[in-house]
């Protein structure tokens, strides 16, 4: 037969051309990232070409397993009649990544993280938090008060019955992971990603201000981030209400974490305070800086790395 190999960053896609088969027959082999196809000899010339082509299209990304990456996403409805998404991808030790502000879980599906998480066999679970993505959206304050992303996100493991689990939070995910685990002791171990410790402050001027904007008030700073959300479509009023009753866990309750706990954030990322000032928070925090500023961190390979090896240490 032919064989055509490429050579990509993250390992080798192979197509065999066999033609001594009657069927077509497909193996991958996940841990090696390859994938091989073997094809008939009584297929036609130009359906080869359209599979040549179509193999072309994944050569620049991470070899995952297709079969994973196809799983549908489901609903669950939490505590207060909340509808919320969620997807589960893999299987191992199970990983809760909780999206920022203005995002959903696809933002961690987008980065090199996810894909790392996936390849070092963990279980990987994202949600859209209340307000976002295809969860409900309520328009009462009540609905997003008294910890109730917290309660969400414990109510999805409690669904999914994990006696034990990771949470990784960046951002405003890295707020709600930060009250999460005053709360639930299932959790091993934690990583708070683009934050530092303003937001254990309940009068945090930053969030106050988003608030004030997202109500409707004249904020002149935040002008570009409420084009943007006009832009995208972006429900202002459920927004409004994440601010609001946005969690300020304090250092008395940070104090009383006995996890490991890796506060993690770009070099150029004092968005939210300095890192290392919320590590020194938490009895077994630790604190490490990479490459980039507050929103191109998520994205880089030296978070994802940083934090994979984390997760992966002592497990």
């Amino acid at each position: 037969g032919i064989t055509y190999a490429f050579t990509t960053k993250k390992g080798i896609f192979s197509l065999f051309l066999q033609k001594a088969y009657k069927s077509v027959s497909s193996s991958a082999d996940v841990m090696e990232g390859v994938y091989s196809w073997k094809i008939s000899k009584h297929l036609s010339g130009w359906l080869i070409v359209v599979l040549f082509l179509l193999s072309l299209s994944g050569l620049s990304q991470p070899f995952v397993a297709k079969k994973r990456l196809k799983t549908a996403g489901q609903t669950f409805t939490s505590f207060d009649g909340t509808k919320i998404y969620y997807e589960v991808r893999g299987q191992g030790e199970p990983v809760v990544l909780i999206h920022g502000f203005t995002s959903t879980g696809e933002s961690w599906k987008k980065s090199p993280a996810y894909i790392l998480l996936l390849q070092n066999g963990f279980q990987v679970i994202t949600l859209d938090l209340r307000g976002n993505g295809q969860s409900d959206k309520p328009h009462e304050a009540k609905a997003y008060e008294q910890n109730a992303e917290v309660k969400d996100v414990m109510d999805l493991t409690t669904r999914l019955r994990l006696k034990k689990y990771l949470v990784v939070g960046y951002s405003r995910g890295a707020i709600i992971a930060a009250e999460l685990i005053t709360k639930d002791k299932r959790i091993k171990k934690a990583v708070l990603g683009g934050m530092g410790p303003d937001f254990t402050n309940p009068e945090w001027p930053r969030r106050i201000l988003f608030y004030q904007a997202l109500r409707g008030d004249s904020v002149p700073e935040l002008a570009d981030f409420m084009k943007s959300v006009k832009d995208r479509g972006l429900d202002q009023v459920a927004l409004a209400y994440q601010q609001k009753a946005q969690p300020a866990t304090s250092p008395t309750a940070l104090a009383k974490v006995k996890i490991p706990v890796l506060v993690i954030s770009g070099k150029k990322d004092n968005d939210n305070g300095i890192a290392e000032d919320l590590a020194k928070l938490i009895p077994y925090g630790k604190s490490m800086r990479v490459p980039g500023n507050h929103n191109s961190t998520l994205q880089s390979e030296a978070f994802a790395e940083a934090l994979t090896a984390f997760l992966l240490s002592g497990l």
